[in-house]
């Protein structure tokens, strides 16, 4: 698989790096260790070399997962993972915490989870509106000197808080949502992370697998499926998508590849320093994802894609009120 830099910040990875949080986090029950493992040592045999992770997906277990399933080869990976949430006694998530001494603190722990004894990537999971971004840039720059983080990230930050944090320490990746039915980034997230070299990393970049064309109205989700919460994943609002889903299908037969495989080619395309990255916990959607890497979208199909989907309203917000309001700060 080729290789791309995020940004100007010289940080190499795969083209497409493997979002590790539904292995025990959000869609449903975890994944058994033993095959989260094996599903992460397979990315890496097939070229991936980018994977993403978070304290909060478990709470902490997924770090754990992680950790194990790339000891082996720690040396030959990229690791990124996030901080910024409270934790109460049970460990559960308790709201956002990212005063500079809470940073220092979990750094440690994720490292130990992580068996590693640096961070390559480490992102604000979510802005914390009562710790000034500086103070957040600048507890992260003192990591990096120390050598226990390489790189500094956010997720899902508005563009006034990726300039002011820049500016104290260089941001190297910002990770939020982009996908052919997610497009808000293009208004000025991308302009401004190219104006300032910041490299971007795309979750959902299938619509929460959605745009795989595996999911209509009547899929019923696990009672611990966060989908169950999504209004955009109401049964309303999944029959009245379908079209879109039908679009994207029509699309890739002509090409003859797969709904998945044309929307990740079709994020790679947009720009050299995008970076998506797909989860599953399925190995066949593993190497269909990873084939992904390998389609090669000419200008005009571009065009074609995007003049279809320019037509195409899509129904039902991206997260429920008390989310959203923990997004574009």
């Amino acid at each position: 698989m080729q290789k791309r830099r995020l940004g100007n910040s010289g940080l190499e990875v795969s083209a497409l790096g493997l979002g590790c949080m539904g292995l025990n986090h959000g869609f449903g029950p975890a994944t058994d260790t033993q095959e989260a493992i094996k599903l992460i040592r397979t990315a890496f045999e097939r070229g991936v070399t980018f994977f993403d992770t978070a304290e909060v997906y478990g709470p902490f277990r997924n770090e754990e997962v992680v950790g194990e399933a790339l000891a082996p080869i720690r040396d030959q990976v990229v690791i990124a993972t996030k901080f910024g949430f409270a934790f109460d006694s049970k460990g559960a998530q308790s709201g956002l915490d990212s005063r500079p001494e809470h940073i220092k603190e979990v750094v440690e722990a994720s490292l130990k989870r992580l068996k590693t004894d640096r961070i390559d990537l480490y992102y604000q999971h979510r802005v914390d509106p009562n710790v000034p971004i500086e103070d957040v840039a600048g507890a992260v720059k003192e990591l990096i000197q120390q050598g226990k983080v390489k790189h500094f990230g956010l997720s899902e930050a508005g563009v006034k808080t990726l300039r002011r944090a820049h500016a104290v320490q260089p941001v190297a990746a910002l990770q939020s949502e982009y996908s052919l039915w997610w497009r808000e980034p293009e208004k000025e997230i991308l302009p401004t992370l190219e104006e300032l070299g910041i490299g971007f990393v795309p979750f959902s970049p299938l619509g929460k697998g959605f745009l795989t064309g595996a999911i209509n109205e009547n899929t019923t989700f696990d009672s611990k499926d966060f989908r169950n919460i999504v209004p955009r994943f109401s049964a309303e609002a999944r029959k009245a998508n379908q079209g879109l889903v039908d679009l994207l299908g029509e699309i890739a037969e002509r090409k003859k590849t797969t709904r998945a495989q044309l929307a990740l080619a079709w994020l790679l395309a947009q720009k050299p320093w995008i970076v998506p990255i797909p989860g599953t916990t399925k190995l066949h959607r593993l190497e269909e994802n990873v084939g992904a890497a390998a389609v090669e979208l000419t200008p005009a199909e571009l065009r074609d894609i995007g003049a279809a989907f320019a037509n195409v309203t899509v129904q039902g917000d991206r997260y429920p009120p008390h989310l959203q309001a923990l997004v574009g700060r």
